[in-house]
């Protein structure tokens, strides 16, 4: 049989979007991953449908794997003749215990590439201004593990050392044992004013820096309720200048957003928030089913080139038009002499993905408008005009076209049927004011939550309700829900935007 190859992999500090180009692309190609708890779940977006995803916590308590009983769940996937990749937290080769994988794997025969990630050490220095290294206070850096092996006779830690290190210390895994580190530190001679800061959850909306002097760290940490997992920061760098710490300045910085759309349309809308510094919280509502293979549409697309305009009025209704075109070896010239119009940007810019240039979109991005200002932009009288869109979409644009004297087709290419998710986290977080915003960006995907969660609980909790446009804050409104704040330009990020307004 063919030996597999293994990869191991540094899933970078937290944030998915920090993993290396290279890590990225062999999770791509991987048959087995093989993750632990400290690599972000949302690195599995690169992982194809068909590959093993195998989770491998080391953490105290049940359902957590031995690092024997990982090494051989290594072995024994590569020998099958997968293609492996070993998704390590950080680096694999900074407190990883690589070594020990990489010694199985060599005797058992199976080849090997290791990918170097961002270390947490670094990624704190990064997202909190915490510089580690500086010409006026610390031309060194030095990095200690906090936990030691098991059973372990003696340590490999000089505390004599540490004591006088003169520049700045990191500790990995350190906050079970800070008050042992501490003390140990001051009794070696460090002065008890050296300034210390632990960093939790580094690089996510829930960064958090707790600071002190070293005499005192732990205790601040115990009254704050500080968990692990952790980076402890020692030295003149942990007394970093406020007006570094980039990260928490972000405008939806701490913000909990719920977002109610479809699984991919969650995902898109999560890295918008991400981007923000908010802590995008996915509750899928709806989801989008192709209606591509009806003969309606079949039909259509026999006779397309006859068309003056195609009208596109979503992202969904594009991708899903040139993923069948794709399935019967087709391309964007089916459209032959027609003229392109889109409902807004976000839609404009779907179709750009797919080499498409719009030659019309209105100023405001809503079906009346576009119907409105397309019929001053053009003359449309006895023009053939063909409506790709959801089967559930609003009869307003087509009375608008046909009303100019257009002669209008209306296909649908997908609708949208409601999901159902488990909706106990959610309530619980509003319940307990944990969750700031839930946003919605369809009235399909408006009516999908609440078919799950009763609009009362939203009304009377703190949480509070935004919508991408009047349409759907219309919908919301029959619903018994009252809305926030509806975006002015009616694009996911207009919807962020006013958000921020609001966050002001």
């Amino acid at each position: 049989m063919h030996k597999g190859f293994v990869y191991l992999v540094g899933a970078g500090p937290g944030r998915a979007d920090l993993i290396t180009v290279r890590g990225a692309e062999v999770l791509k190609v991987a048959d087995c991953v093989i993750y632990d708890k400290l690599a972000n779940p949302a690195l599995l977006q690169f992982v194809s449908k068909n590959a093993e995803i195998i989770h491998v916590p080391k953490r105290i308590g049940e359902g957590s794997c031995t690092q024997d009983e990982i090494n051989k769940v290594l072995v024994e996937k590569a020998l099958s003749g997968k293609t492996v990749v070993r998704l390590k937290g950080g680096d694999p080769c900074i407190f990883g215990r690589v070594a020990e994988e990489l010694a199985v794997l060599i005797e058992a025969g199976v080849d090997f590439e290791i990918v170097p990630g961002v270390t947490a050490a670094v990624a704190v220095s990064s997202y909190t201004g915490i510089m580690l290294t500086d010409r006026e206070y610390s031309s060194q850096v030095t990095f200690v593990t906090g936990r030691e092996a098991e059973g372990k006779e003696g340590t490999n830690i000089d505390w004599d050392v540490l004591a006088k290190f003169p520049g700045t210390i990191v500790f990995y895994m350190g906050m079970g044992t800070l008050e042992s580190t501490a003390r140990r530190l001051i009794e070696k001679g460090k002065s008890a004013d050296t300034p210390a800061a632990v960093i939790t959850n580094a690089t996510f909306p829930n960064q958090r820096v707790v600071r002190a002097p070293l005499v005192r760290i732990n205790e601040v940490c115990e009254l704050q309720k500080v968990k692990p997992p952790a980076i402890v920061v020692i030295g003149a760098a942990a007394a970093s200048e406020a007006r570094f710490d980039w990260f928490t300045k972000r405008p939806l910085f701490g913000r909990s957003i719920v977002v109610t759309r479809d699984i991919p349309g969650n995902a898109d809308f999560a890295e918008k928030i991400v981007r923000r510094g908010g802590n995008p919280l996915g509750f899928e509502t709806i989801r989008i089913k192709p209606l591509t293979d009806s003969n309606d549409f079949l039909r259509t697309l026999t006779k397309i080139v006859q068309y003056d305009w195609v009208i596109f009025t979503s992202g969904n209704g594009v991708t899903i038009f040139f993923d069948a075109l794709e399935s019967m070896g087709k391309d964007a010239r089916v459209f032959g002499s027609a003229k392109i119009a889109a409902i807004g940007s976000g839609t404009a810019e779907h179709l750009s993905r797919f080499g498409i240039k719009t030659d019309f979109v209105p100023d405001v991005f809503t079906g009346r408008e576009l119907g409105k200002q397309l019929i001053g932009f053009a003359n449309l009288r006895n023009k053939r005009i063909l409506l790709l869109r959801s089967q559930i979409a609003s009869e307003e644009l087509l009375d608008i076209l046909a009303g100019a004297g257009a002669e209008v087709d209306n296909v649908a290419v997908y609708t949208a049927v409601s999901a159902k998710s488990e909706p106990a986290w959610l309530v619980d977080g509003i319940g307990e004011g944990t969750i700031d915003w839930l946003m919605f960006a369809s009235p399909s995907s408006a009516d999908g939550f609440f078919k799950q969660f009763d609009s009362g609980a939203v009304n009377s909790g703190e949480v509070k309700v935004a919508s991408i446009g009047p349409v759907t804050s219309e919908r919301l409104k029959q619903l018994g829900v009252t809305v926030d704040v509806t975006a002015k330009e009616h694009t996911l990020d207009g919807l962020l935007d006013a958000i921020e307004d609001a966050e002001k």
